[in-house]
């Protein structure tokens, strides 16, 4: 749907500045290769990779748990009554049900993966944003997409792309938060401005950064706070059934032994 749209789109844009006989400016920009080429996603993505491989190993010990339970569990059923054959299996079930849904808090839809996976994108989808604006306001640029986005490219000459462009901009807003000292960004300018190819520096970029920047920040606190409810709210339940798991254990052994006593004393 998306392809046929921007298609269409495109192929609108091009015949109406035919009719006015106008020039019409696209270019694109490939967001994998910006992505690629920006130190702070790099390491942020690093860094999650370490938390999905943690978040697997956990998840494969817990199988091999559950599985030694069956393999216990089968081999001791000969010597088991009935009431603690299904006492076993009832706290096997538990322990399957409790890993399901870990995997799906790390791994489903609305998981720790694809939450963090955007949080990672998301800044650098901002900038880009801001970027590509000032790009096509600066260089009268009509129409500029994204090349790795859900569109058929069937040819795209390179003089078209903007993303080393983007980059440059990313890199110089980057730059621009590290310096320390007024002097230092004064220099940064001059040397922007001797750049034809680089855009001018505004400062409603900065305040529009600055306020995203802020929008963001609320929005993750507002996002843990949700997460960690969750969580809290799952713990306690967690707790509870396994306290009544081993509330029902002890009573059904307290109920055997009692019978076993009890043939004692009329075998006596």
């Amino acid at each position: 749907m998306k392809k046929s749209i921007l298609f269409s789109f495109v192929i609108a844009l091009i015949g109406f500045a035919a009719t006015a006989q106008q020039t019409v400016r696209i270019g694109y920009v490939d967001m994998e290769y910006i992505l690629e080429n920006v130190p702070e996603y790099q390491e942020a993505s690093a860094q999650l990779e370490k938390k999905v491989q943690q978040w697997k190993s956990e998840i494969e010990a817990d199988l091999k748990r559950i599985e030694t339970m069956k393999q216990e569990l089968a081999n001791e059923k000969p010597l088991l009554t009935s009431e603690l054959i299904e006492e076993r299996e009832d706290e096997i079930k538990f322990e399957e049900e409790k890993l399901r849904d870990y995997q799906q808090k790390r791994f489903g839809p609305n998981g720790d993966l694809v939450i963090q996976k955007l949080q990672l994108v998301k800044p650098i989808q901002d900038q880009v944003f801001v970027a590509v604006q000032e790009i096509a306001k600066n260089r009268k640029y009509d129409l500029i997409f994204d090349k790795s986005a859900d569109v058929i490219t069937l040819y795209a000459a390179d003089r078209l792309d903007v993303s080393d462009q983007v980059l440059r901009s990313i890199t110089r807003a980057s730059n621009r938060e590290e310096l320390e000292t007024r002097q230092e960004k004064r220099e940064l300018l001059r040397d922007e401005a001797k750049t034809v190819e680089e855009d001018e520096v505004v400062s409603e970029r900065e305040q529009l950064q600055e306020q995203r920047k802020k929008e963001r920040e609320a929005l993750l606190k507002e996002r843990q706070r949700v997460r960690d409810s969750l969580r809290t709210a799952k713990k306690n339940e967690y707790e509870e059934r396994k306290a009544k798991i081993l509330q029902e254990r002890q009573r059904k052994k307290d109920s055997i032994e009692k019978a076993r006593e009890a043939k004692k004393d009329t075998i006596n």
